[in-house]
C-alpha cells in the first residue's frame, strides 16, 4: 500500500510515534510518506491507499496545523481509507472518565474539522521535561503527582506501548 502519515507534534513525542509508524509500515512492505501537517496542504490524498493523521492533545485540543489540515482535506479524508492517531498522557491510564474525555476531544475535533475519523488510535504519550519551560515543567510535575506517577524532574518518561501500536496498525491495515 501507498500510505501518507502526516502529524503535528508539540514536544516531539507525536513526531517520534509517527516516525515509528512509518518505519514499521515500511518494514511491512508498504510505501510510506511522512510529512508534518504544516507541510501537507499540497498533498494529493487521492494518490494514497491510506492516510494516517497524528496529533497530540494539550489542554483538550490538538495542534492548530493538524486541525487546519483536517478541515481543508475533510471531504477527501471522508472518502479515503483514513485513521486518526491521538497521542496523550491520558491514554496511559485506565480511568473510564478520562477515556470518556478522550472520546469527547476526538468528537470536538470531528465537529470542528468536518471529518469524523472512521478509525481512532489512542496512544500513550510521554513526559518530555527536556522540552518544557519552567512553568510547563512545574504543571506537568503537579499532574504526575496527582496521578501517583513517580517522575524525576528534567528526565523524560515515555509511556508509549510500541508493541500495542504495532498491533493497532496491523488491525487498521487488515481492515483497509
Amino acid at each position: 500500500m501507498n500510505i501518507l502519515i502526516t502529524y503535528a507534534s508539540t514536544e516531539g513525542q507525536t513526531r517520534k510515534v509517527a516516525r515509528y509508524c512509518a518505519d514499521y509500515l515500511n518494514g511491512q512492505g508498504h510505501s510510506v510518506e511522512l510529512v508534518g501537517a504544516q507541510d501537507a496542504y499540497d498533498a494529493e490524498l487521492a494518490r494514497f491507499d491510506a492516510v494516517l493523521l497524528a496529533g497530540s492533545l494539550h489542554g483538550g485540543k490538538y495542534q492548530k496545523a493538524l486541525v487546519a489540515l483536517a478541515t481543508a482535506k475533510a471531504a477527501t479524508l471522508t472518502q479515503a481509507r483514513a485513521a486518526f492517531l491521538s497521542v496523550s498522557l491520558t491514554a496511559a491510564g485506565d480511568d473510564a472518565d478520562e477515556w470518556a474525555g478522550l472520546a469527547d476531544c476526538v468528537s470536538r475535533f470531528a465537529r470542528k474539522t468536518g471529518w469524523t475519523p472512521p478509525t481512532v488510535m489512542h496512544v500513550a504519550g510521554a513526559f518530555r521535561f527536556s522540552e518544557y519551560d519552567f512553568f510547563k515543567s512545574w504543571a506537568m510535575r503537579w499532574i504526575a503527582s496527582q496521578k501517583g506517577e513517580e517522575i524525576t524532574p528534567h528526565e523524560d518518561k515515555e509511556f508509549t506501548d510500541w508493541a500495542a501500536l504495532k498491533k493497532t496498525l496491523d488491525v487498521w491495515l487488515a481492515g483497509t
